[in-house]
């Protein structure tokens, strides 16, 4: 029996800032907070944490997740864990001429997860736009 075919949700960006600033905004929990969402995130492997926002019908508020990956300055990894997803977000940061190339990478969604695909999608655009704002806000 063959296995399903996950999909994978793919959303890249181009910064105006060197990647040590966009990197502040992906590993610093008060700026997490100010683009995603309330954390207790720590950029160690094998950290586990929480993303939390008002709950909402059939949903808690709660993403559970844990470090995967940490580079500094070009990647970051951790699981993504709501909704009966089981998925990883992998962010790579890549210098440019310009500043930073940041690309967001969501995998693991089924066959049948086609909304928590395009939810996932929606949401992601709209908070790499707030962090955008956040990172032209900082020092």
């Amino acid at each position: 029996m063959a296995t399903p075919e996950l999909r994978t949700l793919v959303i890249e960006k181009e910064f105006s800032h060197p990647p040590e600033k966009v990197w502040r905004a992906l590993t610093q929990g008060a700026l997490i907070k100010e683009w995603l969402m309330d954390n207790d995130f720590q950029p160690v492997v094998g950290h586990k944490f929480s993303f939390r926002a008002t709950p909402v019908a059939n949903w808690s508020g709660v993403i559970d997740s844990q470090v995967l990956v940490v580079e500094p300055n070009r990647k970051l990894s951790y699981s993504w864990g709501t909704l009966g997803l089981d998925t990883a977000v992998t962010w790579t940061l890549a210098a440019t001429a310009t500043g930073t190339l940041l690309r967001m990478e969501q995998t693991g969604f089924g066959p049948d997860q086609d909304a928590n695909y395009k939810g996932a999608k929606y949401g992601w655009t709209k908070f790499i736009g707030n962090m955008e704002r956040v990172v032209s806000e900082l020092r």
